[in-house]
């Protein structure tokens, strides 16, 4: 089961920072604020200016994952972001300067609202939550991390896309100046990702802004980025500037980069191997070197929530 059990997550396996475990304790307190509780209603999402400052009124999640998050330093220095670099540790270095803000989302295509807003506009009509979602890598590696972000099906809701819109297109800052590695031919810039309509208001996914309660660091997407926990992490589009709603199943960076490798729907699937290296096994980042691998589960342990999503696809044809 999904279902979190907060008692066998002990703080000091988490992370050391004392804010962070102050955050959590003020969560479950019921955010009292003057004597009394605010309902989930009226709180509102509040996005700090800078990368790392504290979220404000963020809920748990019934959705998050019992298993040990991983530490922070994990989290913010292994890295793929590679507008910022090829190497892991290369978003961590050469992302330092970058400044998002100010930050605005587009939205265009077939929908009933449309048009240019500005993120705090974006993102304030929703309440945050907290989602401690494992996390796959295709290079066979893993993660446990506590997202902050809304529920991208919310959003979408109150956007209200047509009928003929089928799927969900999603695209990053493209920016040389301010993402030096966009200079690289590595990939078609700027980034591009998508999900069918039905992935996209499946209630996991979520637009993160943030993580162990708070705002995104650089290097891990900031201001806004997509999280899908049941597929590869390449489907988590960083620094998003631009939501589509088309009719045709859109083209993909790495998909585009090497369609021999990387589908459109990048479902986690230990059956379905990489060219070059088996998806049957992983490793958690910071088990150590020598730690042994564990199997992948099928959707990234995910499949109770999504499975139904592929009734009568051929799952290693689409991969």
């Amino acid at each position: 089961m999904l279902i979190k059990k907060p008692n066998k997550i002990k703080s000091f396996e988490i992370t050391s920072e004392r804010n962070y475990i102050n955050r959590r304790n003020f969560i479950k307190s019921g955010c009292l604020i003057g004597g009394g509780i605010i309902s989930d209603n009226l709180l509102t999402a509040e996005l700090p200016s800078q990368p790392f400052e504290i979220l404000k009124n963020i809920k748990e999640s019934q959705y998050s994952t019992d298993e040990q998050i991983n530490n922070i330093i994990d989290v913010t220095s292994y890295n793929n972001y590679y507008e910022f670099g090829l190497d892991k540790d290369d978003p961590n270095l050469n992302s330092r300067d970058f400044k998002s803000r100010p930050w605005t989302i587009e939205v265009e295509g077939e929908a009933e609202k449309t048009g240019i807003f500005d993120i705090e506009d974006f993102i304030r009509p929703y309440q945050l939550e907290e989602r401690i979602y494992r996390m796959r890598c295709v290079e066979a590696w893993s993660m446990v991390i506590p997202w902050v972000g809304i529920p991208l099906a919310n959003v979408i809701k109150e956007l209200k896309p047509l009928s003929s819109a089928k799927y969900v297109k999603f695209e990053t800052l493209h920016d040389k100046k301010r993402m030096p590695g966009q200079k690289s031919g590595v990939l078609r810039w700027p980034y591009r990702e998508g999900l069918t309509i039905a992935e996209a208001t499946n209630p996991l996914p979520i637009l993160a802004v943030g993580i162990y309660g708070r705002a995104l660091p650089n290097q891990n997407g900031a201001p806004i980025r997509l999280v899908v926990p049941w597929k590869y992490g390449f489907k988590g589009i960083k620094g998003i500037v631009k939501i589509s709603f088309i009719k045709n199943q859109p083209k993909t960076s790495w998909e585009m980069a090497a369609p021999n490798e990387y589908g459109f729907y990048a479902n986690v699937n230990p059956k379905v191997s990489h060219p070059r290296w088996s998806q049957a096994r992983e490793r958690r980042i910071g088990s150590g070197v020598f730690a042994s691998k564990q199997p992948t589960m099928l959707f990234n342990g995910y499949e109770e929530h999504v499975a139904h999503l592929y009734d009568g696809l051929n799952l290693r044809r689409n991969f």
